[in-house]
């Protein structure tokens, strides 16, 4: 390890009382400026992005596994907590006997006529992570995220997102000036689109618009649409998962562009 290892024993140490604070709130790291990476995969993905890692947590029993003591070398600082107390922290129903506390990454403006993922109020943490995880995969660096959109940095979709949150720009609480900004085409996925996905060529690059899971994509965004696409759904479902739609869009342009 990089340091000898701080053992924590007390329930009311400072730094159980910070990540307990994260835990119960999950757009508490706006004010904290600091993101909880709970599991061995996280804090991987972590390492393999090149981010610098302040501050690494293990459990007692975490200590002493030869992989992830190698795992919170790359930490500046290394904290050992009592397996009790380390597991009474976990968002899992099997805790995890590693985490990292990051320094979340200065967020800056919207990067003009970047590839977009725009997210509409979507609510669904699952949702959310999968998402980042699709634009990732499918060659959109830049996720905006608009006012009433979960958390991007919440506990649930860091699970969800399983690393994709490293490879990603992302912007938060976004408004219409930021969507000016792109300055791309917004194309907007609803079920009511008169043209299928694949029935003319999409514009690249763009900026795929998602919208919320009972609601679609607010009417005055949809307005501003340089295109909408209807996924065919020939089964005669409804509607599909959010989630699901979101990556066969992306993909769908990834594949008219000879990705």
């Amino acid at each position: 390890m990089t340091a000898s290892p701080v053992v924590v024993r007390s329930r009311d140490n400072p730094l159980l009382q910070r990540l307990r604070r994260l835990l119960r709130d999950p757009a508490g790291y706006r004010r904290l400026g600091e993101a909880w990476l709970e599991g061995e995969h996280l804090c991987e993905a972590c390492v393999a992005r090149g981010v610098a890692v302040p501050h690494a947590v293990l459990a007692e029993r975490g200590a002493a596994l030869p992989r992830l003591q190698a795992l919170a070398r790359h930490a500046a600082r290394v904290t050992v907590v009592a397996d009790p107390l380390f597991d009474a922290l976990s968002g899992l129903e099997s805790p995890a006997p590693i985490g990292f506390l990051l320094a979340l990454p200065d967020e800056g403006a919207v990067q003009p006529g970047v590839p977009t993922l725009v997210l509409d109020r979507l609510q669904d943490a699952g949702n959310v992570g999968s998402l980042l995880r699709s634009a990732s995969a499918l060659g959109m660096p830049q996720v905006l995220a608009l006012k009433g959109t979960a958390a991007l940095w919440s506990p649930k979709v860091l699970r969800a997102g399983m690393g994709a949150h490293f490879a990603l720009r992302l912007v938060e609480g976004a408004g219409p000036d930021a969507l000016d900004a792109l300055g791309l085409p917004l194309v907007a996925a609803s079920a009511h689109a008169e043209r299928a996905l694949d029935e003319r060529a999409l514009p690249w690059p763009c900026a795929w618009v998602l919208g919320h899971e009972g609601q679609g994509v607010d009417p005055a965004l949809l307005a501003r649409c340089a295109q909408t696409r209807r996924i065919p759904q020939p089964g005669g479902e409804e509607s599909l998962n959010v989630a699901a739609a979101g990556a066969i869009c992306l993909y769908e342009s990834l594949r008219q562009r000879g990705g």
